[in-house]
C-alpha cells in the first residue's frame, strides 16, 4: 500500500458529485486535488528549512480519476519544487479521500489519508527522515477505548493541528450514531491517541471546520436536519477547548456537555434554519485576542444555478462579549472556497474565487482578495 515512488509531474485528481440533469451537469465538479474545505491543512510552511510542505490528491497520466496521494514541497530559497512522491494508491476515484498533512516538532512529515465513510480504510504515514519526502512508513496508530486500545483504521474529513500539546485532530465518523458524527482526539506522539470524543450528533449529523489559536482549539459546524436529507445543511455553531479536549465551552466560556444533541443549544451562533438558508463552512481563524473568526457561505439550496442565489460570503466574529455577523461579498456556487487571513487588527483579508469565471454557477472562478480595515464590518 505504501508506494514511495516518484511521479513524473504534477497532476491533480478530477472529480464530480451528483449529476443534476441540467445545464450545470453536476452539483459540483472540476479539478479537486485540494478538495474539500473540511480537510485541513494541505500545506504547512517550515521556517527551519524555508520550505512549504504540501500534499494533494494526484492522478496518473492516463486517468485523471485515479486517486493517488502525493507529497511534495516548495523551496522558497530556490523557487522550485521537486518531483512529488506518490505515497499510495487510494483505490478510489473519490476526492473525499484526499489526504492532509502535519509536521511534528522534529520535522517529520505526517500524512493522514482520509476515507469517505466506512467502505474504505484510512491510513497514517510518517516520513522516515525530518523534512524529507523521499520515504514514508505506515504508522499503526491506536486509540483508547473501553477495551484498552483499538487500531485506528477509518476516519473522514480529517483536520490535523500540531502545537505544543502534540496532535489535535477533528474528524468525522459515519453512523456513530448520527450519519455524520463530528469527533475529536489528541496524541503526544501520533501513535497512541486518546479516546474518541463525540462533539455533536444532532439530526443526521454535521460538517465542521476547525482551527487552533494561542490557547485553544475550536470547531465551527452546521447540522443536517433529520427529515431533509444530507444536501440540506444549516445553522452555525461554535465550540472550543482550552485543555486539549478535557473540557469544552462556548466562546463566552459556558461549559458544554458533549455530544450536543439538541438543535437549539448554547453553542448555536445563529439559527439559519429559521431563515431557510443552507450554511457552507470555509475557514476558522483566531484574532490577536485569541477570539474566533468564522468564514462561511449561505445560500437558498444545494443545486447549482441562479435559483439559489445569493451565495453570500459571511464573516462571524466573537468580540469578547457577542457574536457579530457581516456579509463580505457574493459568488455563484456553494462550493466556492477561500481562506481568511488576519494579518493585523486593521488588515483582515479573504482570498477566494468570488468573481465570475468561464463556467458560471460551477465551482471556482476568478480569484479576488477582499480587505477589511474594521475587523469585518466592511
Amino acid at each position: 500500500m505504501t508506494l514511495n515512488q516518484k511521479a513524473d509531474g504534477y497532476r491533480g485528481v478530477w472529480y464530480m458529485n451528483q449529476p443534476s440533469g441540467d445545464e450545470y451537469v453536476y452539483k459540483y465538479s472540476g479539478g479537486l486535488g485540494t478538495y474539500c474545505s473540511k480537510h485541513k491543512p494541505f500545506a504547512i510552511y517550515s521556517e527551519q528549512v524555508n520550505k512549504t510542505f504540501f500534499c494533494f490528491g494526484g492522478a496518473t497520466a492516463d486517468d485523471n480519476r485515479k486517486l493517488l496521494h502525493m507529497v511534495s514541497y516548495y523551496d522558497h530559497e530556490t523557487n522550485t519544487v521537486p518531483r512529488p512522491t506518490i505515497l499510495l494508491d487510494k483505490l478510489t476515484d473519490d476526492a473525499h479521500d484526499n489526504p492532509v498533512i502535519s509536521v511534528d516538532d522534529e520535522g517529520h512529515l505526517w500524512i493522514f489519508s482520509t476515507s469517505h465513510g466506512q467502505s474504505r480504510p484510512s491510513y497514517i504515514h510518517r516520513s522516515k527522515r525530518p523534512f524529507d519526502i523521499t520515504e514514508f512508513e505506515l504508522v499503526k496508530a491506536t486509540r483508547a477505548d473501553e477495551n484498552g486500545r483499538t487500531p485506528i483504521t477509518n476516519f473522514s474529513y480529517m483536520q490535523m493541528w500540531h502545537s505544543g500539546n502534540g496532535f489535535q485532530a477533528f474528524f468525522t465518523r459515519y453512523n456513530y450514531p448520527a450519519a455524520r458524527t463530528i469527533c475529536f482526539m489528541s496524541s503526544v506522539d501520533g501513535r497512541e491517541w486518546s479516546a474518541w470524543q463525540k462533539l455533536a450528533a444532532m439530526g443526521q449529523g454535521h460538517y465542521q471546520v476547525s482551527g487552533i489559536g494561542e490557547s485553544k482549539a475550536g470547531s465551527m459546524f452546521n447540522y443536517h436536519p433529520q427529515d431533509k436529507g444530507l444536501n440540506w445543511r444549516t445553522n452555525l455553531y461554535y465550540i472550543e477547548t482550552p485543555d486539549n479536549g478535557r473540557t469544552w465551552t462556548t466562546a463566552e466560556g459556558n461549559k458544554l456537555s458533549l455530544p450536543l444533541k439538541e438543535v437549539h443549544n448554547k453553542a448555536l451562533i445563529h439559527d439559519y434554519e429559521a431563515e431557510g438558508l443552507n450554511v457552507y463552512l470555509k475557514d476558522l481563524r483566531y484574532d490577536t485576542n485569541d477570539h474566533p473568526v468564522l468564514l462561511y457561505i449561505t445560500s437558498q439550496g444545494y443545486e447549482a444555478g441562479p435559483k439559489n442565489d445569493p451565495r453570500t460570503w459571511m464573516l462571524a466574529r466573537w468580540t469578547g462579549s457577542e457574536w457579530k455577523r457581516s456579509p463580505i461579498t457574493t459568488s455563484d456556487n456553494n462550493y466556492d472556497a477561500g481562506e481568511l487571513w488576519l494579518l493585523a487588527d486593521d488588515d483582515w483579508r479573504v482570498i477566494g474565487p468570488t468573481e465570475k469565471g468561464p463556467q458560471p454557477y460551477n465551482p471556482g472562478g476568478e480569484v479576488a482578495m477582499w480587505k477589511s480595515a474594521d475587523q469585518g464590518a466592511t
